[in-house]
């Protein structure tokens, strides 16, 4: 029995995806709720997995096409056996080129690439025959390249050619010759733009400056960092501090925690913070519910699983809308200072920096202390400078002194 595969229907927010990647050919066995097709749309990827056990019959929509709520992409034969090749029926014309181009590969004993593997190898020029497949009879997929190029950033660019590891392009071009590489802006990505661009135009923004000294909650970290993984199962980071202590700032000053809706300013009973987690296709910011109810551990469980989730492209739009102000980490790359941009309709945005060892003047003697720069964009709309300057001062005095967010004072 023949039936459609639709695309998932969209939030009200969401008006079209892409198709992203078809991880199922026509004529490939498929089992009951297997992953067959990736939808991108801006803000998260959505799946759509096999309704019963049978082959992808036919594809509608190819990858990089547009869709739309609902609509047909392709078609599933159900209770069909499947092939790890297209099956031996006609295919149109457009399909025998990669069906060719396989049987060659084989033959010459070069890697046998999915399409969505051989599109995610030509964006990152990786060579084909340096990956190792897992998929039926040795075919390389778009996770054996993904696996690829994660193991190759690890290991310091190690798996590069030399010509990379010195920044130049991974080519060989004739001397004089300038190449360029276009590509489309992802959903996501464009999505991202457009929000900056429009909280740069509509908001009056402005950010102040402060510096913590990091030292007691490295050592505190230290000092409890085993007792804290044997009966937690997870590692005590700086996020669940930062987080902690904005809670606390944020029911002090609640214009920090407001938002501008038209003529309205809107003040939240409750703190929902989100935290910016960089990926492969941009960044996205899932949000920490009610973080005034939830512990140093849960907070750290909860990033980990968003930061995972992130990674494979699996966050769900409940997970990243909403939130009543936003915490960003620069300084995981580097950074050791910036002006991070508000994400709308939230009124300020916290950002924290690289921890720089510095001499500091500390009771007239000069001492090396951890210190880290701190950064609170805000819309002067809603908040006052006073305000501002304020509350970035109470999270400091919450971090140089973290006893302080125990007891609340």
């Amino acid at each position: 029995m023949s039936t459609e595969i639709k695309a998932p229907v969209f939030p009200e927010s969401v008006a079209e995806g892409t198709v992203a990647t078809w991880h199922k050919q026509p004529g490939e066995a498929c089992s009951r709720d297997e992953l067959i097709v990736d939808i991108e749309t801006d803000k998260v990827v959505l799946e759509v997995v096999a309704p019963a056990d049978g082959v992808i019959e036919e594809i509608v929509k190819n990858e990089g096409d547009t869709v739309e709520s609902g609509e047909v992409i392709g078609k599933f034969k159900e209770g069909a056996a499947g092939e790890s090749k297209p099956a031996e029926s006609k295919p149109e014309a457009k399909e025998e080129a990669p069906k060719e181009e396989a049987k060659s590969e084989a033959a010459s004993g070069e890697a046998i690439l999915s399409p969505a593997a051989r599109k995610l190898a030509e964006e990152n020029d990786v060579d084909p025959n340096a990956v190792k497949g897992t998929g039926k009879d040795g075919r390389v997929t778009k996770e054996d390249v993904q696996a690829h190029i994660d193991s190759s950033k690890a290991a310091g660019g190690a798996a590069k050619p030399a010509a990379a590891a010195a920044g130049m392009p991974e080519v060989n071009v004739a001397q004089g010759e300038r190449p360029e590489k276009r590509v489309p802006m992802t959903r996501l990505r464009a999505s991202i733009a457009k929000r900056l661009v429009d909280a740069q135009q509509t908001a009056a923004m402005l950010t102040t400056f402060n510096e913590v000294n990091m030292k007691p909650i490295m050592e505190l970290r230290k000092q409890y960092q085993d007792s804290f993984v044997k009966r937690h199962g997870i590692k005590l980071g700086f996020m669940s501090f930062f987080t902690k202590a904005a809670t606390e700032a944020l029911k002090r000053f609640p214009a920090v925690n407001a938002s501008i809706d038209g003529n309205d300013m809107v003040y939240h009973g409750y703190q929902d913070i989100g935290v910016a987690v960089s990926t492969d296709r941009g960044l996205v910011v899932p949000v920490l519910r009610d973080s005034d109810a939830m512990g140093l551990a849960d907070i750290e469980k909860k990033i980990v699983e968003y930061g995972t989730k992130a990674k494979e492209g699996k966050l769900g739009i409940e997970e990243m809308t909403g939130g009543t102000f936003t915490i960003t980490n620069g300084g995981i790359f580097g950074s050791l200072i910036s002006t991070p941009i508000l994400n709308p309709p939230q009124t300020a945005i916290l950002g924290m920096h690289k921890i720089q060892e510095r001499p500091m003047a500390v009771n007239g003697q000069v001492e090396i202390l951890p210190m880290m720069y701190l950064a609170l964009s805000y819309d002067h709309r809603m908040i006052d400078g006073k305000e501002a300057v304020q509350f970035l001062v109470a999270i400091k005095e919450m971090l140089e002194d973290p006893a302080r967010i125990l007891l609340d004072v």
